[in-house]
């Protein structure tokens, strides 16, 4: 078995892919946090439910398919959710406006909400906290095997 074949075996794909899409996350959530006050600005989201429905049709696709690791059995999410994946695994956001509707619109056309944003932001650090977690733990464990072989 490759080094690879171990980095992209159980659950570490999935871990990555949660690390990734709520760093993106939270630069759409500071990005609506640095408009607060401009006009005509519509706050945008990706929401985590249709993100978390991505990743499991990805993950039933791979299991589907035999794969659990080795060239080319890293996880793809396809396109029908929030988030779209580049050749290289990097994700970027589709913002939807769907949650949009939960603030007010103001006067000057904002639909400001400082406190769905800050709930939005905690929830985020918290997903991101875990999975980064989960991940880094992966990670040692990996490395103490290694080093016992060396």
């Amino acid at each position: 078995m490759l080094i690879s074949d171990l980095l992209h075996d159980g659950a570490t794909p999935a871990l990555e892919a949660m690390v990734r899409f709520a760093a993106a996350r939270q630069r759409m959530i500071a990005h609506n946090i640095a408009n607060i006050s401009t006009p005509n600005f519509r706050q945008s989201d990706a929401d985590p439910a249709q993100f978390q429905a991505q990743l499991r049709r990805a993950i039933e696709t791979r299991r589907r398919a035999g794969g659990s690791g080795g060239a080319g059995a890293g996880l793809r999410l396809g396109t029908d959710g929030p988030a779209r994946q580049g050749p290289d695994g990097t994700l970027t956001l589709v913002p939807s406006r769907s949650r949009e509707s939960r603030n007010i619109l103001f006067h000057d056309r904002n639909n400001r909400g400082i406190e769905q944003l800050m709930a939005d932001q905690a929830e985020n650090l918290a997903v991101f906290r875990v999975a980064s977690d989960l991940l880094r733990s992966r990670h040692e464990t990996l490395r103490a095997a290694i080093a016992e072989r060396v």
